[in-house]
């Protein structure tokens, strides 16, 4: 019997559970093992993030190894300039046009005891001179401050060399004064010119106290005397220099209780009154005639005396 509607081309498909069931179960595995490899994958890139060293860091340090190895020095903040860089500066500053630089003798005396003075150093220097970059230099990692005359100098000084410290003082001396102004410090000696003392307000005309207040603060370890102008009858002199020195030497509260101090122009007649009054002859370790080198020892509060009754030491002479 045929059926009524005419359509005789009607199929019927039938799925079984089972392919159904099948089909699921192969989509999860492959999406299990998906996530597993991501996991490794993300953990492995962690790990390895944090275990490589950042190339910035490694190119630095190998640059800093291969820069210190060459120098020969160790790596610390407070290390001193190569022997061979010390002698070439040397060499070229002696070597100058300039009429008024000083001898190679001369700058090696102070640049050798720049060399043995525990860093960080502290140079004290009276006047901007030829070699004024030098000790700068020479005195690699250590405080140098510089002390002249000149205010307008000085200020156009440090802007060309922004990394100097200078200071200018003004000097009520005069070079002509130097004998009376001498005496009348030796008969204060126990009282306003006394040895030690804040100079910083100090009574005693040849004391300078307008320094910046840190300036009497610091234990200068090298003071180098090459100013004020001395050579003029009405110039100001270097009596307040040196006394302001032999001051600042035996007031010292800390550091090395030595302090080496060094007078330039030494042949002149201030400069070495002053030094034999001041500075003391049995301090005088060696000398010629332009430069003079003491070492002084810091002094008792109470002291009243500048020089004692020790008979003079030996004394070398400056090549």
């Amino acid at each position: 019997m045929k059926n009524g509607s005419g359509n005789t081309n009607t199929k019927l498909i039938l799925l079984h559970p089972y392919i159904q069931k099948q089909s699921s179960t192969t989509r999860l595995w492959l999406l299990a093992f998906i996530s597993f490899f991501t996991i490794i994958f993300l953990l492995t890139l962690l790990y390895t993030r944090d275990t490589i060293p950042s190339k910035n860091t490694s190119v630095a340090a190998a640059v800093a190894a291969v820069v210190t190895s060459a120098a020969g020095v160790s790596p610390s903040p407070t290390t001193n300039l190569p022997t061979t860089t010390i002698n070439a500066l040397l060499h070229y500053a002696s070597r100058s046009n300039d009429s008024f630089h000083m001898s190679y003798g001369e700058m090696k005396s102070i640049s050798d005891v720049l060399r043995r003075c525990a860093p960080p150093c502290n140079l004290l220097v009276f006047g901007l001179t030829h070699e004024t970059l030098l000790w700068k230099a020479l005195n690699h990692n250590g405080r140098t401050v510089f002390v002249e005359e000149n205010r307008y100098y000085a200020a156009y000084f440090e802007e060309i060399h922004p990394e100097i410290d200078v200071f200018d003082v003004q000097y009520t001396t005069k070079a002509h004064e130097a004998g009376e102004l001498v005496a009348a410090a030796k008969e204060a000696a126990g009282n306003e010119c006394r040895p030690v003392q804040n100079l910083l307000f100090s009574d005693c005309k040849l004391g300078l106290n307008d320094l910046p207040n840190h300036v009497y603060d610091v234990d200068w370890d090298v003071i180098f005397v090459d100013g004020p102008r001395g050579d003029a009858h009405e110039g100001p002199g270097r009596m307040s220099s040196i006394f302001t020195a032999a001051v600042l030497a035996r007031s010292k509260k800390g550091g090395s209780p030595k302090t080496h101090v060094f007078v330039h122009d030494y042949y002149r007649d201030v400069e070495r009154l002053c030094g034999d009054e001041f500075l003391c002859r049995e301090n005088l370790v060696e000398s010629n005639e332009l430069l003079a080198h003491y070492v002084l020892d810091k002094m008792d509060k109470n002291s009243t005396r500048f020089c004692s009754d020790r008979k003079k030491r030996s004394v070398s002479s400056l090549s």
